[in-house]
């Protein structure tokens, strides 16, 4: 810790509270924070004895405004090295661009929780650079609300997707569990967007952004001075989802009092704010995502049993991506295409060496590392393809690929043959079919039975076969 006490970041932005909150937040993980207002000063401050210290900065798009992106080329001429954090309240996709051309590390929009702050600037000043391309960055694409979006091919992952497509249009709760990256919000985005409540509010809690003492208040809401600086009633997001979706990332953080507060309310459909005298009954479905399982954590006594039952009563599991590397060309080829489509990009295509180089690597932040790396090797792509040569990380920790992929295993469809090139049992086949299928009409059993030729009560004694329960 002596030696991470050391570390100086400097922070240009003209806002106090702003200011004071990352000062605070950075001296949580060892930081000292040298504050600056304007872009003058900042450059000023690389030529001090203080500015040679400096190991990251990070910088309020406010403060120079348009001439944002050009502050950071002047900052990254002077500090080539410098790891550079960017905050602004533009989402534009464009501006994510530039600025990362410009020479920005990341990127990231206000208001940015806690976690996903210190996680940059973290992963920004890792010693272990130049691995910075297999870091995941913030997503700059807005989020798809469909199942149709979801690729892929491999058994766990189509059963999670049917599972989620038939549960979508019920009314109980799910619990989600996959590592971090594995796509469960968009998984439970496009299970909102198929339910009967669609059009209803929704609303997205991630539980380990919030601080520990303003998650009750978030989650019930509270009465006018229910306690100090409770100087406004605040209504809940389990009454401001009534009739709605509530969706509660990171459940596994949640404070240990609060779990059996939860589960009672989830049980008895009644909400009590903090400090009220009565209660309220709320019609909400709650969705609840974990990145660890959550019966483990039961076991060991550190997440309550009577919350798992409340939520759990489906639970779907999304599988890394390195049990579904089948899917990583088909994964690359969409999310490139998509990547085509944003302001300032272009569509580009792939070279086999350079989709063979992506699947050698068992990619620890999944799917949203993989549209990272993709994002980043775009953005620096002057000609028409992605080569080996846009992955210079992953080259280096590789070595050489083979340029031949096996297109037996490669697309979104269903797969015919075994790694040793025989066909597949026609058991596993009708059952990927059955998947697919559930996924591509979104649950709707009887078109689904239909389509696939067959009687409902034939299609539900498959279902039980391959363990797909009944909707909640």
């Amino acid at each position: 810790m002596a030696e991470d006490a050391k570390r100086l970041l400097m922070l240009i932005d003209d806002e106090p509270a702003q200011s004071r909150l990352i000062t605070a937040l950075a001296a949580r993980e060892g930081w000292r924070v040298l504050v600056v207002k304007d872009s003058e000063t900042a450059i000023a401050t690389l030529g001090t004895r203080e500015g040679m210290q400096l190991q990251a900065i990070i910088l309020d798009q406010w403060v120079p405004g348009d001439d944002a992106c050009s502050l950071i080329e002047d900052l990254k001429s002077r500090r080539p090295a410098m790891p550079i954090l960017m905050l602004t309240t533009s989402a534009s996709p464009l501006l994510a661009v530039e600025a990362m051309r410009a020479g920005a590390t990341d990127y990231l929009v206000k208001p940015v929780a806690p976690d996903r702050l210190m996680t940059a600037l973290s992963s920004a000043t890792k010693l272990e650079a130049p691995k910075q391309e297999l870091q995941p960055l913030t997503e700059k694409m807005p989020a798809v609300l469909d199942f149709d979006a979801m690729i892929g091919s491999a058994p766990s992952f189509r059963t999670a997707l049917a599972n989620a497509a038939k549960t979508a249009r019920g009314h109980g709760p799910v619990l989600i569990e996959g590592e971090s990256g594995t796509g469960k919000e968009m998984l439970v985005r496009a299970m909102h967007s198929a339910s009967t409540r669609a059009k209803m509010p929704l609303r997205i809690i991630n539980v380990g952004g919030v601080p520990a003492n303003s998650i009750e208040s978030t989650l019930f809401g509270h009465e006018q001075n229910a306690f100090p600086g409770a100087f406004d009633r605040q209504i809940g997001a389990l009454q401001h989802c009534d009739g709605g979706t509530l969706v509660l990332d990171e459940i596994d953080r949640l404070a240990e009092p609060l779990q059996d507060v939860l589960a009672e309310a989830l049980t008895s459909g009644i909400v009590r704010p903090v400090g009220a005298k009565h209660g309220f009954r709320v019609d909400v479905r709650l969705l609840t995502a974990s990145n660890l399982p959550l019966t483990d954590l039961v076991n060991a006594g550190h997440f309550s049993e009577s919350l798992y039952r409340a939520i759990s009563t489906t639970r779907i599991v999304l599988p890394p991506l390195r049990e579904r590397q089948g899917d990583i060309s088909a994964l690359a080829r969409h999310f490139l295409t998509r990547i085509g489509e944003q302001p300032g990009l272009r569509a580009l295509s792939i070279t086999d060496s350079a989709l063979a180089l992506l699947g050698s690597y068992d990619w620890p932040g999944n799917v949203r590392q993989l549209q990272a790396v993709l994002f980043r090797a775009a953005v620096f792509c002057d000609a028409e393809t992605l080569t080996t040569d846009s992955f210079p990380q992953l080259s280096e920790l590789l070595g050489e690929c083979d340029d031949a992929i096996n297109p037996l295993q490669e697309g979104v469809g269903v797969m015919l043959y075994t790694e040793d090139g025989n066909l597949r049992p026609l058991e596993e086949i009708e059952a990927d079919v059955i998947r697919l299928a559930i996924g591509h009409y979104r649950g709707r059993m009887t078109e689904v039975a239909r389509r696939l030729g067959i009687g409902r009560s034939t299609l539900y004694r498959k279902l039980g076969d391959l363990g797909i329960g009944d909707a909640a």
